[in-house]
């Protein structure tokens, strides 16, 4: 197995990371009513974004593993976008799109009204099957090959996440 290209992001390009997000969130003028942070890469910069816009927090947990873990929180959050507030989800990456379109068709399937909800991430590749409605980066995966290791995934033993980024070897090659 060929190492991955472990690509550390700097704290402080990641503070500039969610800086940019909160920009392009102000400069749209469209307001949420409450910031959802995907687990487990999404939670630290929903939380960062929450202080920086001033929005309150929601977290939803979609990498633990557990199928059904999520179902309820994705339905309440479903009826709040279908009562008329509005949601933004921030994950770190938008890689292959999976984690996205997997939320995206769990509010819908819970009866969200889409026009509620939007997407933010830090780092999007532009082939990803998702699109999203902010980022601050924007990559293309079939030229970069690098596997980006956020500020929080940094505490990770260098062979744990290259056990990770072998997990997902079509992002690599």
């Amino acid at each position: 197995m060929a190492q991955p290209d472990l690509c550390y992001i700097p704290y402080d390009a990641f503070v500039a990371d969610v800086q940019e997000v909160a920009s392009a969130i102000e400069q749209q003028g469209w307001a949420p009513d409450h910031i959802v942070g995907i687990g487990r890469g999404g939670l630290v910069p929903a939380a960062y974004l929450s202080h920086r816009t001033g929005i309150s927090l929601l977290s939803v947990d979609y990498s633990s593993g557990v199928p059904s873990f999520a179902d309820e929180l994705m339905a309440k959050l479903a009826t709040a976008t279908a009562e008329g507030r509005k949601i933004l989800i921030v994950d770190d990456i938008n890689d292959s799109g999976g984690t996205i379109e997997a939320l995206r068709k769990s509010l819908l399937d819970h009866g969200a009204m889409a026009q509620n909800v939007r997407v933010a991430v830090l780092v999007d590749n532009l082939r990803s099957a998702a699109k999203v409605d902010y980022r601050s980066r924007t990559i293309d995966r079939s030229h970069d090959k690098r596997w980006f290791v956020f500020p929080w995934e940094a505490m990770a033993e260098p062979r744990t996440l290259a056990e990770e980024a072998a997990a997902v070897p079509e992002r690599l090659a």
